[in-house]
């Protein structure tokens, strides 16, 4: 498969890169600083320019022109700005599914973060609010869609080296998860229709990853 993902120069999605390449697939690293191009390709992804907060539906669709999914693995960083939160994770995901729409594709995954459904306590800062209300909103909107999505929720994310193994599932506790072993779960889905349909909780765990989303999806 030919797969788009936007947020191409983010963390998890750099080290995507290469496990879709080792898996057979092209990666398409969707970004808007030509600067990056050099370091994507050298991961083996092609670049295309996309810039999530200024551009609309349309040019998502033409970026995405060839692909045959999505991965919306953007976010608006730790950078405190709590307006990026809308125009980054909520925003741009909208149209990156429109975009999708529009391109005839339907498979969809997206990054979204643990327990982002539950209340917001009161006492939590404006950022955070902000960051988890547009996370929560913008996986409703793509369980709403008639995309063939899948969600995965991660927890704590951390640069420790990669396990290969994790814990998977609805009910799954919040926990640290590396941005490595988040990387294998969405390479991972990508090749499992039974994902389908599902969104998961994802942190460190005991289970090998392609058969933790196995018995995810069967469960």
């Amino acid at each position: 498969m030919r797969v788009a993902i936007v947020g191409g120069h983010g963390q998890i999605a750099r080290l995507l890169h290469p496990l879709l390449v080792t898996a057979g697939h092209a990666p398409v690293a969707l970004v808007r600083n030509e600067h990056y191009r050099s370091d994507l390709e050298d991961a083996g992804a092609e670049v295309r320019l996309l810039d999530i907060e200024q551009d609309e539906a349309p040019a998502f669709a033409r970026a995405f022109d060839g692909c045959d999914a999505v991965v919306f693995a953007a976010g608006g960083g730790p950078d405190g700005n709590k307006e990026r939160k809308r125009t980054v994770d909520l925003e741009g995901s909208l149209k990156s599914v429109e975009g999708a729409r529009l391109a005839g594709i339907r498979r969809f995954v997206q990054v979204s973060a643990i327990d982002v459904d539950k209340p917001v306590p009161a006492d939590s800062g404006d950022v955070w609010r902000a960051y988890v209300e547009a996370k929560r909103d913008a996986d409703a909107a793509l369980r709403a869609s008639d995309l063939d999505w899948t969600i995965v929720r991660p927890g704590l994310l951390t640069d420790d080296p990669p396990t290969g193994r994790v814990a998977l599932g609805s009910d799954v506790d919040r926990a640290p998860v590396p941005r490595a072993d988040v990387a294998a779960v969405l390479a991972a889905v990508q090749e499992d229709a039974s994902s389908v349909g599902h969104q998961w909780n994802l942190v460190a765990g005991d289970v090998p990853v392609r058969d933790a989303v196995a018995q995810a999806a069967a469960g």
